[in-house]
């Protein structure tokens, strides 16, 4: 069941869905040869927004959950590329270890991780599940919505080794943002760890992030003659903010002033009616939370102190000092009036599938990864990767290819800002 876009199919998505269409063969050629000189992250999630005029990403996943919310018809390509991810970064791998959060009250999350071990097992790997949680002692087992289970065991560290009780992994696969920081447990390994300990956000930022995407939209928007716009929101970033104490407002509310000028001059170029808006988050991972919607700069200046509460911490409690303030992109698609956004999935640099995140209590202009958002009735019906050409450019299977192309411009600009950030090599 693919979400209605409630705009008139007249406009710049629809032209760039054809505009894309007929750039294929280029477009996948130039991909090509990106991925020869960047090194794709293991897995990535990335959230779109589709606004019928706008089509961009918002937010780049390097840790991702929800493998368990794909198509199941989707898995035979999740293993080949889970098997061309493990050739490429260690080819005589045969043990894996999975690492995934320690919030193991969410049995939806671990859902997902059963996924994950399961795309690796199917893609020739023996796969055990590893636990931080200090309090799981000896293997436990956790019963799964879909009736399965789910086993972890307690790590042990053995010199610069990380390993179970009876088994010795060749590499380690996290599922875990690593928003508190980098346990000692994993710092210092001779394994191979994936994604890299330097992909969480405990150092990481989504202002590297999109500085990295600014420059992968504007020579693909040259490759194929677009405004780069159409695929890439504005954003800004501020460094000291205290919510609590009232810091950094001018900087804030100068920024989002800033943004609305620069999108309403956007709006104005192509006869867009709706108002501007942007979105402030943490510059680090959110979980949803620390984030807000702001139409006008004296939003940020009045703010209560619930509103300030909300803002003042994000996962794990972690204080939030920087933000980055980011074009709203609103999203116009829906399903049975509830407003969805696409999540794209991709394993190494190919596409594995995606879904709808759906939210009945968020508007078209606000955040739907939040509490009472749903995912599961809404997974793609076909593979973002195959096209059909020949039919209307919004026909599910192109609008799913477009959703992919954009989708991998964002797995492009992770690879480089994880190029850009990876630590110097101690002597």
């Amino acid at each position: 069941m693919v979400p209605h876009l409630t705009t008139a199919l007249t406009g710049p998505l629809l032209e760039l869905e054809r505009h894309i269409l007929d750039s294929m063969p280029r477009i996948e050629h130039w991909l090509r040869t990106k991925w020869r000189e960047h090194s794709a992250p293991f897995y990535t999630s990335v959230d779109l927004r589709n606004s019928g005029f706008k089509l961009a990403p918002v937010d780049t996943n390097l840790f991702p959950g929800g493998f368990n919310n794909l198509n199941p018809d989707f898995t035979p390509l999740c293993v080949q590329a889970a098997m061309a991810a493990v050739e490429k970064i260690c080819p005589d791998a045969q043990r894996f270890l999975l690492i995934p959060e320690s919030h193991t009250r969410n049995i939806y999350y671990l859902q997902n991780v059963a996924s994950i071990q399961y795309i690796l097992q199917q893609a020739g790997l023996t796969v055990r599940v590893g636990t931080l949680i200090p309090d799981i002692i000896s293997p436990t087992p956790f019963e799964l919505p879909n009736g399965g289970s789910l086993l972890l065991e307690p790590l042990k560290r053995s010199g610069n080794r990380l390993m179970l009780e009876d088994f010795d992994p060749c590499a380690i696969i996290l599922n875990n943002d690593l928003s508190s920081g980098v346990p000692l447990v994993l710092q210092g390994l001779e394994q191979a760890v994936l994604p890299p300990p330097h992909a969480g956000w405990c150092t990481r930022r989504k202002s590297n992030h999109f500085a990295a995407y600014d420059a992968v939209a504007e020579e693909f928007a040259r490759l194929i003659d677009i405004d780069p716009w159409l695929i890439n929101p504005f954003f800004a970033a501020c460094g000291r903010i205290n919510f609590q104490e009232r810091q950094g407002e001018d900087c804030l509310a100068a920024s989002v002033d800033q943004l609305l000028r620069a999108i309403r001059k956007k709006y104005a170029e192509y006869g867009i009616g709706d108002a501007p808006f942007v979105i402030v988050k943490a510059d680090q991972g959110t979980y949803g939370m620390g984030i807000m919607t702001v139409k006008d700069p004296s939003e940020v200046r009045d703010l209560n102190r619930k509103q300030r509460n909300k803002m003042s911490v994000t996962k794990e409690s972690r204080q939030v000092s920087e933000v980055i303030i980011q074009e709203g992109v609103y999203t116009f698609e829906s399903i049975n009036d509830a407003v969805a956004e696409p999540v794209v999935y991709l394993i190494d640099h190919f596409v594995v599938g995606g879904f709808y995140r759906v939210h009945t209590g968020r508007g078209k202009d606000e955040n739907l990864n939040a509490p009472g958002m749903h995912f599961v009735p809404l997974a793609f019906e076909t593979a973002c990767s195959l096209p059909d050409r020949e039919a209307k450019p919004d026909a599910a299977p192109n609008r799913f290819y477009t959703y992919g192309v954009v989708a991998r411009l964002a797995m492009l600009a992770a690879a480089i800002e994880l190029e850009r950030t990876r630590p110097l090599p101690t002597a």
